[in-house]
């Protein structure tokens, strides 16, 4: 069930960085011609209603000169809000970051039609701490354990994590298995059966898709099937690299799309989402040392084993 609410605005500011290169002689043309798609009818009423202002809160007009490397800070707006009816979990908490659970079609942070109605939002309200940010992605459509920053100052050690390669991903998924897949396991195919996915992935089109192309890999990805009931298989996903869409894409790959997606293997209709068919992707499990106590976390949750039993 849906409940919406109409005019909803973002609690928190977004903000643009202005460009050293842009020949804008306003702030006013500078957004309407970097943000197009939502005119400059839009940007004139919300300059008008003081909803667009320098880091430090002073207002801009129309008029206002444009500055370049200068932060523009705005409020996102959307006609209609959607609320997501699942529920966020606190899993792990200290005084640099914690660790929460983060439900299926629930945004990280504001995109789309969506501003209030997603996960850092949520926290902020909910731990009262207005400097929650996530350490790292995780789709709309996915969900999973997510690693959070709660002190600005020690964020870059959090990210490091992610970008050193120092903290490790575990992934579980539920895919239809491949005639061929299906032939071994009737033949005696003992599990797990691995695999190991490197391939080139760049945007396709439209640009929130990727897909595989020629060239030398840039995607890296160890996925296993673990159990299997009847067609349907129970798989444990490793990223080693992290782009987007990657092990959606790396199963596509192996000719085992994710149960329930909608952008694999074929993108299908904009639609309202159908909270009883959630992707079957979950970000499992989270390892790694603390780089500020130095405790070792291991953090789990809830995956699709018990679909399996």
């Amino acid at each position: 069930m849906t409940d919406n609410a109409s005019g909803a605005r973002a609690a928190q500011p977004s903000y643009v960085v202005l460009p050293r290169d842009h020949t804008a002689s306003t702030v006013f043309e500078f957004l309407c011609s970097h943000f197009a798609r939502i005119g400059a009818d839009v940007w004139r009423a919300r300059i008008l209603d003081g909803k667009v202002h320098w880091q430090d809160g002073s207002p801009i007009d129309l008029q206002t000169p444009y500055r370049a490397t200068a932060r523009v800070y705005y409020y996102r707006e959307v006609v209609a809000e959607t609320r997501i009816p699942f529920q966020e979990q606190i899993l792990y908490r200290n005084d640099h970051m914690m660790l929460v659970f983060k439900p299926h079609f629930l945004p990280v942070t504001p995109s789309g039609n969506y501003v209030n109605e997603c996960l850092v939002h949520r926290l902020r309200i909910a731990t009262g701490i207005d400097t929650v940010s996530p350490a790292h992605r995780l789709d709309r459509e996915t969900a999973g354990v997510m690693l959070m920053s709660l002190n600005p100052d020690t964020r870059h050690c959090y990210h490091e994590l992610f970008l050193s390669g120092r903290i490790r991903k575990d992934y579980e998924a539920v895919a239809r298995l491949t005639p061929e897949l299906m032939a071994s396991l009737d033949e005696g195919l003992e599990l797990p059966k691995h695999w190991t996915v490197k391939n080139r992935m760049a945007e396709a089109e439209p640009s929130f898709l990727m897909r595989v192309v020629a060239g030398e890999a840039n995607s890296h990805s160890e996925i296993s099937l673990l159990k299997h009931q009847g067609d349907r298989g129970l798989f444990e996903l490793s990223p080693i690299t992290g782009k987007t869409h990657q092990l959606r894409v790396h199963m596509q790959s192996l000719g085992m799309p994710l149960e329930n997606d909608r952008f694999y293997p074929q993108l299908m209709p904009k639609s309202a989402d159908n909270f009883d068919r959630p992707l079957k992707l979950v970000a499992k499990r989270l390892r790694f040392t603390d780089p500020l106590s130095g405790e070792a976390i291991d953090m789990g949750c809830n995956g699709f084993a018990g679909e399996f039993a």
